[in-house]
Order: C-alpha cells, then structure tokens, then sequence
C-alpha cells in the first residue's frame, strides 16, 4: 500500500490559509468542511466561489463588476467580471512600507535589497519615464533581461500605465528572440549590457545590435548597466549602434515623481504576452489577462501554497519561463521574494542553499531536473545547512520522479509539504498544485486545483476512473478566469481553439498524459493526479500507449545515467508500429557497456511492463532542450527518422540534433 511521504499536523490545517477561506465561505451555510467539499464547490457553483475569492483577496478595484461569470457554458466566450475596473501593478504594490520586498542573488552573492517603500518609488519614476515616452494602455513592452530587480520594476511601471508586458531571458539566441519579439512589436525593448552564467561574463549588447535591425517598431531601448556598473551612454549607444534612441537605467528614473496614477483597466485587458516553445513551427504568442492572473495567482500562492506575510519565497526561474510571472505576483501577499541569476551549481550545489539558510527562505521553488541533478551530485542540504524555516519545496517544469520524492524528505527536511505542480505557460498557472491541508505521496501531485474542473478522459472524451490504472488526455471541463484572451495576431481565433479546443468539444485539452488516483485524509476521500509526460511524446508499442515519464522515473534509479529521452521508432516492416528507443547521458568517465544496458533494461521492465523495456538504448553526449530547459522528444524523434525539425531556434542547444542523425543502431533490416 501506498503511505503518505508527509501528512500536515492539525496545528497546521488549522493555521492554514486553505482552513481560512473554508471557514469564510462556510459563514453563508455552504458545507465545505475538507478539501474535496471546498473544490467540488468551487467547481460545482464557479460564479460563487470565484465571488467569495475576489472579496476574500480585498483587491484594488476602480469600478466594481457587475457581473462575475457570463456565458459560463462556453470554452471559450466566458466573460469574468464584467464591468470591473483595476489595475494589476496597484494591487501587487498596495505594500509600501519598509518590509523587505525583493533580496537579489547573482552567481557573485546578494547585490541588492529593495523594501516595498524603495520599489514602490523607483516604480513610480519609471512609470513617469514611460509617460513621457507616450506609452498607452495597449503598447507592448519587452524585457531581455536577467531575473534582476529591474526587471520586476520594468514590468510594474509598464502595466502600471495598461501597457502589455513580455520578457525572453539574455540566453535566448538571436533567432529565437526574433521569433517572439518580431510578432509584438514591442515600442520599448529593455536589457542590461551583460549578465553572468557559469562563471562568466556574458555580453547582452553583442546579441541585441542584430536584433534591434530588425525591430523597426521598437523605437527606444533602456539600458540597465549591470555587468559593468561603469557603463556611460555613449559606449552603450556605440555597442548598440541602432536606429532607436538608447537611454540607461539610472537616467530614466532621474525625475522627482512619487506617485504612481494607475490606468484602471478591465479584468480582461491584456496583460503578459508569454511564447510556447515553439518547436513545432514559429512560437504562438499567449496574451494573458490583466484579471485572471491576479485571481490565479492570489488562489495559488494564497491558498496552494500558503504564502502569508512573514514568509520569504524563492524560485529558481528565468525571465523567459511563466514561473518568472507567477513568482513575482508573491508582492501582492506582501511576503518577501528572494530572486536569483546565475547557474544553480556555479560554484557548486551549495549556492541555493547557502542563500536559503541565509534569507530564512520558507518556500523553496525549483525544477524537477534540479532535484534529480542534486541527487546525481549526491549534494546532501540536510548535512550542511539549518533549514529550520524552510516549509514547502514546490518543482515543476517535468514529472518529479519517485526517487527525487524520497531524496528530498531523506536528505533536504522531512517536515515540509512536497508540491509537484503543474499547468503551463498556456495559462500562466496550474491545473494541479500542492496542499497545505493534504498528505504527499510518492510521484504525485497532491490535488486538482480550485475552480479547475480537471478530469482524464480517454480518446473517446469519457471520464476515465481514478484508481484504475487507465490513462488519458488532461483536460478542463469548464471555464476558468485565467484563460488566455487569445493568441497574438490570431484572426477569428484560429490558432487558439486549434491548440486547445479540437480534440474534445467544449472542453480544454491541456496535452499531458494523466492518471487519476483517489485517497482518503481523514475519513474523506480527495482526488490527485500522476502526470505521465506530453501527449505528444506519448510511445505506442504494440498498441500500448506508454507516458515517457514512466521510462524515466525507473532510469533516475541507475547511478550512472545522468539523463535520458525516449522516443518511438517506427517499424520498418509495420508502418502502424514503434519500437521503443532510449538514449542516455552517462557520468563523466562512464561508457554504455552491455553489462550496463541490460541493468538499464531489467530495472524497466522489473517495475513497469514488458512494453516499456526499450528495444535500443544508445549513449549521447547531449540531449536537445528549449529555451526553458525542457527535454524535446518530438524533436528527437523527428531527427531519427531523417524529418526535419521545425523550428530548431527554439532550441537551446540545436548542435545537439546531430547526435541522433543516421545512428547504425537504428538501421532496421
């Protein structure tokens, strides 16, 4: 039997924010006395418990709504909260005292701390700055920034004016910025002159100058002088040598302005323009709502994670992944956020943690692939720092294996609630998140979120059971505030319903490969999830259709293996067949041998099926990511059966497709 990794104490249900709002929402009679009552509520009657979120969260409003939920059949054409007025900016900085706001890290230690006073008033300059620029509600703004300060002030004095806001992070090639930036048509790029990674100084400027040629609409770039503190004007416009007037940082908040006059927006103005990978073609331009993300985000952070003033959280993001929005609206809670650029191992696996003991970091936010490298790294936290305030680890990005569960709780904390989470980029938030009031088990992810009606359905769109092993597409059966408003440029919605709507009518298709499992905390039964990989990586040997995820989960195991892709092979002799292939990075000094590729094989199939035992494993010594740091199969799979790959300027590491061409291995008789 499966047994709970952690269990909260009744101390803390009790102290809990979940606990709060149950009790709010009980005072008008409704029976939501444990998990399960609050989200089959919250999805049951949306209207109402959407309602009771907004009045609990005491948001910044201009004009009330009159309405919160219309046409609440339709995915999509649902309205939320028509009629209402606000800004986003003025509720993530309705804090202005002298409480920490923002603690900076880079790979050189802290460089900066702003308290909610400091940030509010460099917003405020910025925000003027803007104005005399003619930026109006609409504009776009982008960012090719670091996860530094300024980039959270940037994004605040832009949306503190109704400008939309969009960020690629400096790594990003020229291609793959141009891709994203050149569909906006941002009137203001913003970047530093460098930044550091790996122990180097990298130059921002170099890669910028070829882009900003292209970037005929970008009338004004801003320059934060970070790499080299000493940066003039000159030597910044000299570098650039563009058409575009270029001003430093420093000079645009050189103005007496101490307030900030919030442009009041509805609850469906655009707010954040976010990117897919794009490696099935040009990146599809996700514009997000200024509404939605605000009540998402309060829900998740509030509720899910149980962020309260006295806490400090932390995630290990870029500036180009939705983590980095969701991370930063933790200012609307007036907790502090500790914010880090760099690699997380330079110089060693110890940096992260030094800095969370240091910072009395309580939520600790990073990727499964990070834990899983800490574990190959056999870097122990538990045996070098006081962790003592740290309560919550969230991961996402990929599945977090069975064995990543048990390195955390036997080698980070025991007493810490474990939150695989996960949703995406698509709706800059989570389908499934953690919970403070439930038990962790091993591989799964704790809980539907609230007012996600979440189920599993099979290829003939009917619920498939929990606790019956079967699996199937992740999917949204109703509306939800945090939908995107549409793609860029995406007449009639096009692009749009085709992402997300054309496998099963009405209902979101989110493109995981998911299985439902139902447990018991107290006497009452609650709903988790196990995500098993993309949809579209799923293997189909034989008929049997297998999640990546599970081929992964059992490779983590073998020492040796640092990370591994699985794809399908089709059949020579039988087009409607694959063959499961396998490739691996192996340590430093480590070779494939046969004695190894059977230990590969046997742990498959002793804790899986026959299916899943890969017909080949092949050693490589890199394995193709985007931008975001995802392994991509499809590209992969592309690549052994000599189709070209789309779009390889998604790619972070495109070189790394050569290692998977015209393989003697895979030569089928």
């Amino acid at each position: 039997m499966n047994r709970p990794l952690w269990s909260p104490s009744a101390t803390r249900i009790e102290q809990s924010n979940m606990k709060a709002l149950m009790n709010y929402i009980a005072q008008d009679g409704h029976n939501v006395e444990h998990y399960q009552q609050l989200h089959d509520f919250s999805t049951r009657l949306p209207q109402l418990f959407w309602k009771y979120l907004w009045e609990y969260g005491s948001f910044i409003e201009h004009t009330p709504y009159k309405k919160v939920l219309s046409h609440g059949d339709q995915m999509p054409g649902a309205k939320w909260f028509e009629g209402a007025q606000f800004n986003f900016a003025e509720n993530l900085l309705k804090f202005r005292h002298d409480k920490i706001a923002i603690t900076a890290y880079d790979e050189r230690g802290k460089q900066q701390q702003l308290s909610y006073a400091d940030l509010y008033h460099q917003v405020a300059k910025l925000s003027a700055y803007f104005k005399t620029l003619g930026v109006e509600p609409g504009d776009r703004i982008a960012a090719f920034m670091p996860n530094v300060p300024e980039t959270i002030i940037a994004m605040l004095a832009a949306t503190s004016l109704g400008a939309v806001w969009s960020s690629c992070s400096p790594d990003f090639g020229i291609q793959g910025v141009l891709d994203r930036f050149g569909q906006i048509k941002p009137k203001i790029l913003i970047t530093t002159d460098g930044y550091f990674y790996g122990g180097k100084k990298l130059n921002s400027l170099d890669k910028l100058k070829p882009i900003l040629e292209q970037l005929n609409d970008t009338k004004h770039v801003i320059v934060v002088p970070y790499a080299n503190p000493t940066l003039s004007q000159n030597d910044a416009q000299a570098e650039l040598s563009c058409q575009q007037s270029v001003n430093l940082w420093q000079q645009c908040l050189s103005n007496d302005a101490s307030k900030i006059t919030f442009s009041a927006q509805r609850f469906d103005h655009p707010l954040y323009i976010l990117y897919s990978s794009g490696t099935t073609g040009a990146p599809k331009c996700i514009v997000h709502g200024a509404g939605g993300t605000l009540l998402q985000h309060y829900k998740e952070l509030v509720f899910h994670t149980d962020v309260k003033q006295e806490d400090t959280l932390f995630y290990y993001t870029t500036c180009g992944w939705m983590m980095w929005n969701w991370m930063v609206s933790t200012l609307m809670t007036g907790a502090t956020l500790v914010i880090y650029d760099g690699s997380p191992f330079y110089p060693g696996p110890n940096v992260l943690w030094d800095m969370a003991e240091a910072e009395n970091i309580s939520i600790f936010g990073t990727s499964a692939k990070y834990i899983s490298a800490l574990e190959k790294a056999n870097y122990l936290p538990h045996e070098q720092h006081n962790l003592v305030k740290l309560k919550t680890i969230l991961s996402t990005g990929s599945p977090l294996s069975n064995e990543s569960f048990d390195f955390v709780y036997n080698h980070i904390k025991q007493d810490l609630c474990l939150s695989s989470i996960a949703g995406g980029t698509d709706i800059v938030s989570c389908f499934t998140l953690g919970n403070p009031i439930l038990p962790v088990y091993k591989g799964e992810l704790q809980c539907l979120g609230l007012g996600m009606a979440v189920n599993v359905f099979d290829d003939q769109g009917k619920a498939v059971p929990a606790n019956s092993s079967e699996r199937g597409e992740l999917v949204c059966e109703k509306p939800f505030p945090c939908m995107p408003i549409g793609f860029y440029n995406d007449s009639n919605n096009e692009k749009y319903i085709k992402s997300y709507f054309n496998r099963f009518e009405n209902t979101w298709a989110h493109g995981d490969f998911a299985e439902k499992i139902e447990h018991k905390f107290n006497g009452q039964p609650y709903t988790s999830l196990i995500i098993h990989g993309r949809s579209d990586a799923i293997l189909n040997p034989g008929g049997v259709r297998i999640g990546t995820a599970e081929i992964y989960r059992q490779v983590e195991k073998i020492d040796a293996v640092l990370e591994s892709i699985a794809v399908g092979q089709t059949l020579k002799h039988d087009a409607s067949d694959i063959r499961v292939v396998l490739f691996v990075i192996l340590r430093e000094g480590k070779t494939l041998t046969d004695e190894l590729t059977q230990d590969i094989k046997k742990i498959i199939g002793q804790n899986t099926t026959t299916r899943h035992v890969p017909a080949v494993i092949i050693q490589v010594p890199d394995i193709p990511r985007t931008l975001s740091g995802k392994i991509v199969e499809v590209a992969v799979r592309e690549t052994i059966h000599g189709r070209s790959v789309k779009n390889t300027d998604a790619l972070k590491n495109p070189e790394s497709l050569e290692f998977f061409k015209d393989l003697p291995a895979l030569q089928q008789t």
